[in-house]
């Protein structure tokens, strides 16, 4: 029995349940995808992201070190940033295990002894690190930076490379300035031809003498 005198404590009430609102996410912008552009083993293929041109500004991207000196396989790099001062030529290619990636990579090689430091190779694929690095070892390949877009596709949809079907690019060569701005960008009409070698390094020379 409650002592006399004495009011008896009352239960404390229950704060309402607060309603929880989900919040609206703005949908993800879809990325621009082109039909025609190119063909796939006799087939129109799907190419995700637009064209660069020569002119705008080179678009950052960030890639994982298939063969880089100094840094190790699956590091992080913003190749632009790494080579920022310098003269960079970029080339997006199918798959190392392509004959006509074999060839023009190793072509590009050659071709750096000639260029000098002031210029740098990047080669990008959708090959994994470790194969690039693998490909590297056994073509003997050292004066082009290898990089791969494998994770994330970045740099496919950034510059209009990747081809939806098949998760690898179409061939192109860019030249950006060491001004960062892109100063030579062509696609190659299709994935078998090959880049014009001595365009391609007439360009990087004259940026070099600029």
């Amino acid at each position: 029995m409650a002592s006399k005198g004495k009011k008896t404590a009352k239960p404390a009430r229950k704060a309402p349940a607060r309603k929880l609102v989900a919040k609206r996410v703005a949908a993800p912008e879809a990325l621009p995808e082109r039909v025609g552009v190119i063909e796939l083993a006799g087939k129109p293929a799907t190419v995700i992201g637009a064209d660069v041109r020569a002119g705008q500004a080179a678009p950052r991207f960030i890639a994982q070190v298939g063969s880089w000196a100094g840094l190790n396989t699956w590091d992080e790099v913003d190749p632009l940033e790494a080579t920022r001062g310098k003269v960079r030529i970029l080339t997006a290619l199918p798959s190392l295990d392509t004959s006509v990636c074999d060839k023009e990579t190793r072509r590009f090689n050659e071709e750096a002894v000639s260029l000098g430091d002031d210029v740098c190779v990047i080669a990008i694929s959708t090959d994994l690190p470790i194969a690039q690095k693998r490909w590297c070892g056994a073509a003997g390949v050292e004066r082009v930076m290898m990089v791969s877009d494998h994770m994330a596709s970045e740099f496919g949809v950034k510059y209009g490379t990747l081809i939806k079907e098949r998760r690898w690019f179409r061939r192109a060569v860019f030249i950006v300035g060491k001004d960062d701005v892109i100063r030579y960008a062509v696609y190659m009409p299709k994935l078998g031809d090959e880049p014009n070698y001595d365009e391609v390094l007439a360009a990087a020379k004259q940026l070099l003498a600029a």
